[in-house]
C-alpha cells in the first residue's frame, strides 16, 4: 500500500485481502460441497463491509448474510448480485424494497407474511423461516411455525420459501456439545414434521463459524461462516476443543490491522499526574506520547492504564484514562520516539503482537465486541 494513502489520516485500518481469501478457502476446504453464507452484518464484523465485499467476490462465496436490509442495499449499489440474506429484523415499511431488490427475509411471524400480501410487488419475497429449537431468541415453533409454513404454500405465486435456519445457544462457550446436539435433534424434528408443507429443494442452515470448525454433522445444506472469515476465533473454548479433536490444521490469519501516529512527544517530571481524573502519576521522569484516538473510534475506556501499543517494535503502556480523541503512552524506554510515527493498536511487529483476543481479555468482553465496535468513520484500507 502506498504511503501516501496513510499519510492522510491520523487513523486507520489496514484490511488484509490475501488473509480473507485464505479465511475463505480454509471454510471451503472444510465443509466441502455445503453452501457458504459470508455473514458481514455489522460493517463486516468491524472491516468494512464494502472492502470487504471486494474481496469476497473474487471468491467462490454462495451467499452473503447482514443484519438490516440498509446493508444489503449496499451490497446491491455496488453490483453485487448473489443472493443475501437478512438475518436480523426487517421493519414492515421496508418489506416491498427488500423484495424489489431479490433480497431475502428471515422470518418467523405471519405478520410478516400477511403484510407482504398487501404489498405489490414486482419480484416474489424469499422466505427463510428461523426455528426455535433452544436459543429462545429470535424464531418461530409450535402451532404458529405451521401457520406460517401453511401461509406460505397456499401463496406459492408470492412466497418462495428458500431456507430453514436455526442458531445454537452455546455451541462455541462449551467443550460439552450436548446441548447443541438436542438443539440439532429439535430442527431435524420440527423440519421433518413440516416435511409436506415444504418445498422440494430448500437450505437448511444452523451452523455458524464454532459449528462449522468442530461439528460436521452441523453443515446441513449451508453454513453461516461469520467471526472466523476474519481471521479469529469464536472463542477460547472452541479452539481448545479443536485442538483436543486433533483434526486438519486450521490456521486462521487475522485480517484487520489497526494503526495510528503519534501527535506530540513531551517530558513530565516525577509526581507530575497524566489525564482526566489525575488517575496516573510519573513514578520518575517520564517520556509520553499523544495519540490522535480514543472511544469515539472503539479505544475502549476500559483500557486506560492497563492498555498497550507497540512503538518501533516495543510495548508501551497506556497511560492516564482513555478519553474521547487522545490517549496517552509511555515511552520512556522507547529510543527516538518522533511526531508522526507509526503506532500499532491492534497488530504486529516483528515479534510483537497486540491481538483483538488480547484486548478483549483486558477490558472483559470477547473478541467480536472489540472488532464490530471500531468507528466506522475510520478509513479501511485494502492491503494484499
Amino acid at each position: 500500500m502506498p504511503t501516501s494513502k496513510r499519510n492522510r489520516h491520523k487513523t486507520w485500518i489496514e484490511i488484509s485481502e490475501s488473509a480473507l481469501k485464505n479465511n475463505f478457502k480454509i471454510f471451503r476446504k472444510l465443509v466441502g460441497e455445503t453452501k457458504i453464507f459470508c455473514v458481514v452484518k455489522a460493517n463486516a464484523y468491524g472491516h468494512g463491509i464494502l472492502e470487504v465485499m471486494g474481496v469476497l467476490e473474487k471468491c467462490n462465496a454462495d451467499f452473503y448474510a447482514v443484519d438490516d436490509i440498509s446493508d444489503a442495499l449496499k451490497i446491491r449499489a455496488i453490483g453485487v448480485t448473489k443472493p443475501i440474506l437478512v438475518l436480523g429484523y426487517t421493519r414492515l415499511s421496508n418489506l416491498k424494497q427488500a423484495i424489489d431488490n431479490n433480497i431475502s427475509l428471515t422470518v418467523y411471524s405471519t405478520e410478516v407474511l400477511n403484510h407482504v400480501l398487501r404489498l405489490k410487488c414486482t419480484k416474489i419475497a424469499k422466505i427463510h423461516i428461523k426455528v426455535e429449537t433452544g436459543l429462545n431468541r429470535q424464531g418461530i415453533a409450535g402451532k404458529e411455525l405451521v401457520k406460517l409454513v401453511k401461509l406460505i404454500k397456499s401463496h406459492q405465486d408470492r412466497f418462495l420459501l428458500e431456507g430453514v435456519s436455526t442458531h445454537f445457544a452455546d455451541i462455541e462457550d462449551t467443550l460439552d456439545p450436548a446441548y447443541s446436539q438436542i438443539q440439532l435433534k429439535n430442527y431435524r424434528n420440527i423440519v421433518r414434521s413440516l416435511n409436506k408443507y415444504l418445498p422440494e429443494h430448500f437450505y437448511r442452515h444452523a451452523a455458524a463459524s464454532a459449528g462449522s470448525i468442530l461439528y460436521p454433522e452441523t453443515y446441513l445444506d449451508a453454513v453461516r461462516i461469520g467471526i472466523s472469515l476474519y481471521g479469529l476465533w469464536p472463542s477460547k473454548e472452541t479452539k481448545l476443543a479443536y485442538l483436543l479433536k486433533k483434526k486438519n490444521n486450521i490456521q486462521l490469519s487475522p485480517v484487520l490491522s489497526w494503526k495510528s501516529i503519534i501527535a506530540q512527544v513531551k517530558t513530565v517530571e516525577k509526581g507530575e499526574p497524566v489525564g482526566y481524573g489525575r488517575s496516573w502519576y510519573a513514578p520518575k521522569r517520564s517520556k509520553i506520547a499523544i495519540l490522535p484516538i480514543g472511544y469515539f473510534d472503539g479505544f475502549d475506556r476500559g483500557l486506560s492504564n492497563i492498555g498497550r501499543v507497540i512503538v518501533s517494535g516495543s510495548y508501551a503502556s497506556i497511560i492516564g484514562r482513555v478519553a474521547m480523541n487522545m490517549i496517552a503512552i509511555d515511552v520512556s524506554e522507547v529510543k527516538n520516539v518522533k511526531s508522526e510515527e507509526e503506532v500499532i493498536i491492534i497488530g504486529r511487529y516483528g515479534n510483537k503482537e497486540i491481538t483483538v483476543e488480547e484486548i478483549a481479555q483486558r477490558i472483559g468482553t470477547i473478541n467480536y465486541e472489540v472488532v464490530s465496535r471500531l468507528n466506522q468513520s475510520i478509513p479501511r484500507l485494502l492491503i494484499k
